[in-house]
């Protein structure tokens, strides 16, 4: 009986090659680290049962903002249309766009992403980079966005994203 019930639950993650794959079609060519930083996601958080792949774009002069847009795939809930914004506050400079692919960790139901999810970024990249972030809510649900983009950045801040199901230009 055990047996089946862990086979079920694992009918409602994401592999980690499932998941690799999925990131090197999403962002073709510059996949150098994707592997290795999905690896470090699954072996701290373990399997995702859901990612989102979007754009987003973002800039900062001490505060700052992000906006994006993506899709949210999961095995046992569907597929959904998010968009994601935030502010941020920090010693953060520059401005960049990104390719973004985020693991979604323990996600009860869909509703349930739409809310704040705080986290600490971090970014130092002149032309272009690959970075990964993680967002938590009752360090019990977590967001690890991994992102390949262009720009210049260079800073540390603390904000959260906010997801909803329409776009919207306000970032809090």
């Amino acid at each position: 009986m055990i047996g089946s019930s862990t086979a079920r639950a694992q009918e409602n993650h994401y592999t980690a090659a499932e998941i690799v794959q999925a990131g090197h079609n999403f962002f073709g060519t510059v996949t150098g680290g994707l592997a290795s930083l999905v690896e470090k996601a699954v072996s701290k958080y373990g399997l995702p049962n859901g990612y989102i792949l979007g754009q987003e774009g973002s800039g900062a002069f001490v505060a700052g903002a992000r906006y994006g847009e993506g899709d949210l795939f999961t095995k046992n809930m569907g597929s959904h249309k998010v968009f994601w914004q935030g502010p941020s506050i920090g010693w953060d400079f520059g401005g960049d766009g990104n390719r973004t692919m985020m693991l979604v960790y323990n996600l009860p139901t869909v509703d349930y992403l739409y809310r704040r999810w705080v986290g600490i970024n971090g970014s130092a990249y002149l032309i272009g980079g690959f970075g990964m972030t993680v967002l938590s809510l009752e360090q019990k649900y977590y967001i690890v966005p991994i992102r390949s983009g262009v720009g210049a950045r260079l800073g540390v801040n603390i904000g959260y994203l906010k997801f909803s199901r329409k776009a919207t230009w306000n970032p809090f």
